[in-house]
């Protein structure tokens, strides 16, 4: 598939006339839903009966509060809580069995009051106009053409940052449903860059009014991220919480959301992937909510439909690759893991970094997926779900139970699965592979070939010299590798970028000129000789992980070794 370069018209141009800005305009109309909504579902679930997830909910928040405490806590914080706890203990004395449960109720509907405000953030436009220009500053400083470029159009056109910010994918068709119903977006995460980039996309170049998505809390910690995210429509969620009342009350905020027209965001892999690839087992929590909100419109007999994109980020470099490979050595390794010594802070290196920051160019490719219903029914055009055969579906027809439409706890839950499993399936086949992807799959996957008896913790402890491949040997491999690469993208299995038109040794030099570009230490480069190298193997390994997932057999045949010794000999 070719990259969409066309930049589009806003659907509403007026900030006003969004969704997401109503409800902001009637913030506490829409808590006080959140609140009734949420504590309807927990008296439904546990049938009125809270003694057992109060007491938990009551002592898990009084050990976060101890153990791990955040700045952007409530200042109330502690002293509700301990409340909580005196006021539970008293409780046990009521002699009359009717007290203690509406004290246990009051007290749920109490929690869930504070875990709703805490949640709901808002919407400003005059912020959102303003971090529309900010972000294109930002995005122009981090993938604009050169140093003068930088130094002098930061607050200019956007052209050339447009030309850098990839698109790909049925666009128009994304439009179109956008104005039919609510577009839910869910992108892969590798970054903590992901949200601000998706959000500045979607509104500069597919024109579709603005996503709620869930930031964490943690984010919060620092106040300028702060003060945007509380007017840009984000809405807090808190990982430290566990606790059944406040899982609760997130998931009725999204399916609340989804039904009152908001387009959403969700990251189905619940945090940023630490390996580098694309997680298979989704978080089905917040997946259930979109199948919640559908059942809803289907039985209120709205003229609404919930839509959900598959999209799939890639990037030639990823600021924390180096903390977050290391965070996932650490816990798969453990003894067997021991980080190198980290020489990337000294005066030269960051120097170093300060070049490549300012005088050299990147891209990122948003790569949008086809459109599915909430079960993973394709639809057309116009919305339509569509069978296997191509014939229109009812969606009314998957919530039929003997009492007509109606929720169905465990049926749900079997549509939550299969959701999750077309988004992994689109999360490959919508991939689309960047030149640096692919030579560091086939250069890691090399080095492990002809090391056969080491494993993947042998294999970084080995010394950096001895990582070094012949650049005519890397090519021969790379025409064997594209040609198979070319033949999953006719099939539809995976997507290629447009350097994969041009020669092996094109391909070659230019993944080499961008992976990894603002890091300390290159992943892979050309050394003199015509030999390739890598000052870091651990970030070899994390971009090299960015195609793992397709377990691609066959790339190298058994006669490699003895090829490989032959040209060895040949460059000497």
């Amino acid at each position: 598939m070719k990259e969409n370069k066309k930049v589009y018209q806003h659907i509403k141009p007026n900030l006003k006339d969004w969704p997401i800005y109503s409800i902001s305009e009637n913030r506490a109309n829409f808590v006080d839903r959140l609140v009734n909504n949420s504590y309807k579902k927990l008296y439904q679930k546990y049938d009125g009966d809270f003694e057992d997830i109060l007491e938990k909910t009551i002592y898990q928040e009084r050990i976060r509060i101890k153990r791990t405490p955040w700045r952007v806590d409530p200042p109330n914080d502690e002293a509700f809580w301990n409340k909580m706890k005196n006021r539970f203990g008293k409780s046990k004395r009521f002699k009359s069995d009717k007290k203690l449960e509406e004290f246990e109720r009051k007290s749920v509907y109490r929690i869930v009051q504070k875990y709703s405000e805490e949640i709901v953030g808002s919407f400003v436009p005059k912020t959102f106009l303003f971090a529309r220009k900010f972000l294109t500053a930002m995005f122009n400083m981090l993938l604009g053409e050169n140093l003068f470029k930088k130094s002098w159009k930061i607050w200019g056109k956007r052209e050339s940052l447009y030309n850098a910010l990839k698109v790909y994918g049925d666009i128009d068709k994304i439009r179109n449903l956008a104005d039919k119903g609510t577009v839910i977006i869910v992108p892969t995460h590798f970054s903590n860059l992901d949200s601000i980039l998706i959000g500045y996309v979607v509104d500069t170049k597919l024109g579709i009014p603005a996503f709620s998505y869930g930031a964490g809390l943690n984010l919060y910690n620092f106040g300028p991220a702060a003060y945007f995210m509380n007017r840009l429509g984000a809405y807090r969620v808190d990982r430290r919480k566990k606790n059944a009342i406040y899982l609760e009350t997130l998931k009725v905020m999204s399916a609340l959301s989804i039904k009152s027209g908001v387009n959403n965001l969700f990251f189905p892999e619940g945090t940023r992937s630490r390996s580098g690839s694309t997680n298979e087992k989704l978080k089905l929590g917040l997946l259930n909510s979109i199948i919640e909100a559908q059942r809803d419109i289907c039985i209120n007999n709205l003229d609404q439909k919930v839509f959900i994109v598959p999209l799939i980020l890639d990037y030639h470099f990823v600021l924390e690759a180096k903390s977050l490979i290391r965070q996932h050595l650490t816990i798969q390794g453990r003894e067997k893991y021991s980080a190198i010594r980290d020489l990337g802070k000294s005066k030269r290196k960051i120097f170093k970094f300060i070049w490549e920051f300012y005088s050299k160019s990147s891209e990122i490719v948003c790569s949008f997926g086809d459109p599915i219903d909430f079960i993973g029914n394709k639809v057309d055009f116009d919305g339509n779900s569509m069978d296997r055969n191509g014939k229109v579906i009812n969606i009314n027809e998957y919530f039929i139970s003997e009492d007509g439409l109606a929720s169905d706890v465990q049926r749900e839950s079997e549509y939550t699965k299969l959701l999750a499993a077309k988004i992994v399936e689109r999360f490959k086949r919508d991939n689309v592979v960047l030149s640096s992807h692919m030579i560091a799959y086939l250069a890691f996957e090399m080095f492990k070939h002809f090391h056969p008896n080491l494993d993947l913790f042998g294999l970084l402890k080995m010394p950096m010299g001895d990582f070094i491949i012949p650049k005519k040997y890397f090519i021969k491999q790379m025409d064997h590798f594209i040609t198979l690469l070319k033949t999953m993208e006719e099939e539809g299995a995976i997507r290629l970028s447009s350097i994969f038109e041009e020669s092996s040794e094109t391909v070659l030099m230019d993944g080499l000129s961008h992976i990894g570009l603002y890091h300390s230490r290159k992943p892979l480069k050309l050394i003199k000789d015509n030999f390739l190298a890598s000052d870091d193997l651990e970030l070899l390994y994390y971009y090299h992980n960015r195609l793992d997932g397709y377990h691609f057999k066959n790339i190298f045949k058994v006669t490699d070794q003895d090829q490989i010794i032959d040209i060895f000999r040949e460059e000497e």
